[in-house]
């Protein structure tokens, strides 16, 4: 790396780690300045994965207090869901061909913008539809088909998905938002470490530029929780929203011509 390159890729994990620690949403940046250094788009992933990784590591303990014995052993088959099917999708990228990889990723920028604009309105509708009957089987085992699903694009790409697990549990009828964001930080958190040491044993993360970010997100972190009290959710959304639809456009044209 040059010292530009460095610059680049510390800066951007630095306010990627300050994004994720106030509205999420980091990766949109992360992800992006490693492809912009000349690394391959596998191994931007993976080293985005692995940059990122620390930081959901250390949020799962700010929700210690909220995450009670008994949620825990409700969420386990989820979590045992989310490691098998992070397995699957950081093997499926894996075998993905580097060509076939730079094509679709305009398509998993896109998916994961869209998902972040629209999961507050998402969840607060399934909030409101959900009945107080309790939870159906049917209903638990379509959440739990969903997860596996979340869970494969969580090791094939990830961005964004924390939003259709906040849904999956306001159809579990959790409604307590803190309670929310710590079950999706620890399944969030399994997954992506699943996916971790699968690139590791493929060699597919570059170790300097990874520890690089790894000290910029978590100082970025550290920072960005430090002044969160002191931002607007709401405009952090808003900024995080417009790179995603900035890097979406870029990708699309620097790969399809559009």
């Amino acid at each position: 790396m040059n010292i530009s390159e460095i610059t680049l890729l510390f800066s951007a994990s630095l306010l990627g780690g300050a994004i994720n620690s106030v509205a999420g949403g980091g990766g949109f940046i992360t992800f992006p300045a490693l492809m912009f250094t000349g690394v391959p788009s596998i191994h931007a992933n993976a080293t985005n994965t692995l940059a990122l990784w620390p930081g959901s590591v250390a949020a799962t303990g700010a929700y210690r207090r909220v995450l009670d014995a008994e949620v825990l052993r409700k969420i386990l088959p989820l979590a045992v869901i989310t490691i098998l099917g992070s397995l699957v999708g950081s093997r499926l990228l894996l075998k993905t061909r580097p060509a076939t990889f730079d094509k679709i990723v305009p398509w998993l920028l896109l998916a994961a913008t869209v998902l972040f604009s629209l999961g507050g309105r998402l969840t607060a509708w399934i909030v409101r539809r959900q009945n107080n009957g309790g939870v159906s089987r049917l209903r638990v085992a379509l959440i739990t088909l969903a997860q596996a699903g979340v869970a494969v694009y969580i090791g094939y790409f990830g961005a964004g998905i924390g939003i259709v697990m906040l849904a999956l549990f306001a159809m579990m009828g959790v409604e307590n938002i803190h309670t929310m964001n710590g079950l999706k930080t620890i399944l969030a958190t399994c997954g992506n470490g699943v996916a971790v040491l699968m690139f590791m044993a493929a060699h597919a993360i570059l170790w300097p530029q990874a520890l690089l970010m790894v000290v910029g997100a978590v100082l970025g972190g550290y920072g960005g929780a430090y002044f969160a009290q002191k931002l607007s959710p709401g405009a952090v959304r808003g900024l995080v929203i417009g790179i995603g639809c900035s890097m979406t456009a870029y990708f699309f044209w620097k790969t399809w011509g559009m």
